[in-house]
């Protein structure tokens, strides 16, 4: 009998302690067996988006996620070309993992957006979707399934616990020398100190 494989997506820019809670949250409350962090490699809906190189958002994901086993690391984003749609990427997760159930991870604001991505239809045939509750966000469910009739029975919506956390804050924050302490990992927030990331162009790492 085949895993039940959670598939987490994401940009992670950095990966922050928001983003391992509600993995962590969802791996339990699912009875997931795994959860694969799927790096994005060009993101389709951030397409004006600097990102930071993918060697270093991965090295990031590497020490964010080490000593945990039930979470891995899939470059299948990275490994092609073209815009990271979500239904490319399930398509070749299906091929490589064959036997197992595939949920896709996401937050509650991005289920409240499913109608608009690339074939939701195709990407509810290809995973189960797995939603982290979102404060603020209360997506009409019964709005979702007249939109998208299979997603019915398809969808779970799981309670988080509040985490006021981004990527985009993070980065706001070392730029204007704000602390980062346990918003992200200890390791990563090594990281991003000794190879001074995020910084404002120009400036040097006092560290």
């Amino acid at each position: 009998m085949g895993r039940r494989l959670g598939i987490f997506g994401g940009t992670f820019d950095p990966v922050h302690v928001g983003h391992l809670i509600m993995a962590t949250e969802l791996l339990h409350r699912l009875e997931l067996d795994q959860v694969l962090f799927v790096p994005a490699g060009d993101p389709p809906h951030k397409p004006d988006l600097p990102l930071t190189p993918i060697e270093v958002r991965i090295a990031m994901l590497e020490i964010a996620i080490q000593r945990r086993p039930e979470f891995s690391i899939d470059l299948v984003d990275i490994e092609r070309a073209g815009p990271s749609y979500t239904k490319e990427t399930l398509a070749l997760l299906t091929g490589k993992f064959p036997e197992d159930q595939l949920v896709f991870l996401m937050g509650e604001d991005s289920l409240q957006d499913l109608p608009t991505w690339n074939s939701p239809e195709r990407i509810l045939s290809l995973a189960e979707i797995g939603v982290g509750a979102r404060p603020g966000v209360d997506v009409d469910l019964k709005r979702l399934f007249s939109l998208l009739p299979s997603a019915r029975g398809r969808v779970s919506v799981v309670e988080i616990p509040l985490i006021g956390i981004s990527s985009r804050d993070i980065r706001r924050r070392v730029q204007e020398g704000e602390s980062i302490s346990y918003q992200v990992t200890e390791g990563v927030e090594r990281y991003i100190v000794e190879n001074g990331l995020f910084l404002p162009r120009g400036e040097i790492n006092p560290g």
